[in-house]
């Protein structure tokens, strides 16, 4: 696996994933009873900005500053947005990042997830890459709660559940290097319900041809799937000249209210994130609830 998320940390895409995931977090403790986490391609815990130029295998300009860059100093965010941007901040800070700054640290989702956990919570973390897997052992070896898998992260998910704790949220956040992943994601969907139908299945998705996600749609509506939803960001019109334009994130099963906090969190960050002109943003459902 060629692919390193140093380049890409705090760009659009970790911006609009993070803060919803951080929305279903807190979603998912409304209720006392404690639930796992479940990462299927986690990473590593952080990056450091600073060295995101050089983190690919040829030196780039980062993203960051089109993405994470962009909240600083903003006015009136909605309150998932809020919650995510000092989480930000906080991790920055504790990774020597100074305050009142642009961040200098961004976290990974493992960080949210260990963050933001419940001494009744639990959090797996699967990372398949040597050296990703290294660094995110490293980074959780104290944390209590968290265990560190080195596999393939459908594998992981086919280990893990069902939980002892009955609910579950579980991410599914792939490269998207091979050509068969929306595929294998499917698998995982339809295996993961088997095993916890209750449970809670967020996709990460790229936006780089309307037509293999219309497919995955369709591919997951083949499942007959309890109530779901999807939440779109795009930050340029089609005619733009950048490979991924947006990208989006499936909710199978997605907690009370947790579509009026994706809808803000999204016009907010809409015009924010926006690179050229024709960005949009949408949370629609694909499965509705009953009733």
């Amino acid at each position: 696996m060629n692919y390193r998320h140093q380049f890409h940390a705090g760009n659009f895409a970790d911006v609009m994933k993070h803060a919803l995931l951080v929305a279903l977090l807190r979603a998912m403790q409304k209720k006392e009873k404690g639930f796992l986490f479940l990462d299927t391609h986690a990473g590593r815990g952080g990056y450091d900005l600073a060295t995101a130029a050089t983190g690919d295998t040829l030196a780039r300009q980062p993203e960051w500053p089109a993405g994470v860059g962009r909240l600083a100093g903003g006015s009136d965010l909605p309150a998932a947005v809020a919650d995510y941007w000092q989480l930000v901040v906080e991790f920055s800070a504790r990774a020597g990042g100074e305050p009142n700054h642009l961040p200098r640290f961004y976290p990974g989702s493992p960080w949210f997830a260990q963050r933001l956990a419940r001494p009744q919570d639990r959090v797996v973390l699967s990372e398949k890459h040597p050296d990703e897997f290294l660094a995110l052992a490293s980074e959780f070896r104290a944390a209590t709660r968290v265990a560190v898998l080195e596999m393939d992260g459908y594998t992981a998910l086919r280990a893990t559940l069902p939980p002892a704790e009955r609910r579950a949220l579980t991410l599914i956040d792939p490269p998207f290097e091979q050509q068969d992943e929306f595929a294998r994601i499917i698998g995982a969907l339809s295996d993961g319900l088997k095993r916890l139908a209750g449970g809670v299945f967020a996709v990460w998705y790229p936006l780089t041809a309307r037509a293999r996600v219309d497919d995955f749609f369709d591919a997951v509506l083949g499942l007959r799937p309890p109530p779901t939803l999807f939440a779109e960001l795009t930050i340029a019109g089609e005619d733009a000249p950048m490979k991924m334009k947006g990208c989006g994130l499936l909710v199978i099963n997605p907690p009370w209210q947790f579509d009026r906090e994706a809808a803000a969190a999204l016009a907010w960050l809409a015009p924010v994130l926006a690179q050229a002109p024709g960005g949009s943003q949408r949370v629609t459902w694909l499965v509705p609830e009953a009733g």
